[in-house]
Parts: structure tokens; C-alpha cells; sequence
């Protein structure tokens, strides 16, 4: 029988998906607190031998969606209220993580779960079908999607490039 031991091993990973999915601390704190207390709620219907890794993130997943349907609204935020993961030791790669984080936010809420489930958290695609509840190939054409425009996204915000283009050359 998996114990608690377990499942507190997953609090880190569910905190760090929840903090991608959501942009903002407490909002992770609190969406990763929901998805533990339903699982230890509804403890009983855990099919033991089954993944509790993918269980506890489509519970998680599952209240998100909710909270996003209820919610509706789209939330704007300086750039100053972007919440930095991580402190790093250069300005390039603190500005590398902006970009990034920046680029994810722009990505459709679809694209945005598959590649952060894939990408950061690890889980197969079986896994990541079943915790989102799509078939396998919606799965992999989200992930090829969120890669291509995660890629242009990126490629626009580096180094200013989209700044060239309206550039003219005056004599």
C-alpha cells in the first residue's frame, strides 16, 4: 500500500507544475492544497499498482480547469509582478527566464499543459494523456504545436529581432 511517504514525494512536482500552470505562488500553494486534500478525500477510489504520480496531477488538473472556468478572467500583469522561479547568477539568464516564461504564458492553456507535463515534469505521453483525459495523438500534435510556436515566440523576443523589421535606413 503506498503510504504517506509517497504521496509527500509528489509535492514538489505538483507545486512546480502548479506554479507553471497558475504564474503566481499562492495560487500554486493553494491549487496543489485542493488537489491533496480531494486525494486524500477520495483516497479509496486510487487504483493500487496505477501511476500516483499521474493520479494526484489529474486531480490537480481537474480543479484547475474548474477554477479556470469558473474564473474567466484574464489577468495582466507588469512586468515587475513576474514571478522569478529562479535566481540565477547572470542578468542574460534571468532575462532568458523572463522570455521563457513570457512565451509559455502566450501559449493556448492546451498546448501549455501538455508541454509542461511532458517537457518539465517528465511524464510519458500515455501519462500525460490520461491525467489531461484527451487520446494519445491529441497528446502529441499539442506537443508539436506548443513546441513550433513556443520556438517563434521565443525567436521574436530574442535580442529584440521583431525590432529589425520596421527599421528603414535613412540617408
Amino acid at each position: 500500500m503506498v503510504g504517506r511517504d509517497a504521496i509527500v514525494a509528489e509535492i514538489p512536482r505538483l507545486r512546480r507544475y502548479a506554479r507553471a500552470l497558475t504564474g503566481d505562488a499562492g495560487r500554486a500553494d493553494d491549487l496543489v492544497q485542493d488537489a491533496l486534500e480531494r486525494a486524500l478525500s477520495k483516497w479509496l477510489l486510487w487504483r493500487h499498482g496505477s501511476d500516483l504520480r499521474a493520479w494526484l496531477f489529474t486531480i490537480m488538473h481537474n480543479i484547475f480547469v474548474n477554477q479556470v472556468r469558473m474564473s474567466q478572467l484574464i489577468e495582466f500583469r507588469a512586468d515587475e509582478d513576474i514571478p522569478d522561479p529562479l535566481t540565477r547568477a547572470t542578468q542574460g539568464d534571468g532575462l532568458a527566464l523572463r522570455d521563457l516564461d513570457r512565451a509559455l504564458a502566450e501559449l493556448p492553456l492546451e498546448q501549455r499543459e501538455v508541454l509542461l507535463l511532458v517537457g518539465l515534469e517528465e511524464l510519458s505521453y500515455l501519462e500525460t494523456a490520461q491525467v489531461l483525459g484527451v487520446p494519445l495523438g491529441t497528446v502529441m500534435s499539442r506537443l508539436s504545436r506548443a513546441r513550433v510556436r513556443l520556438g517563434k515566440l521565443l525567436e521574436g523576443q530574442a535580442g529584440g529581432a521583431s525590432f529589425g523589421a520596421s527599421l528603414k535606413v535613412v540617408k
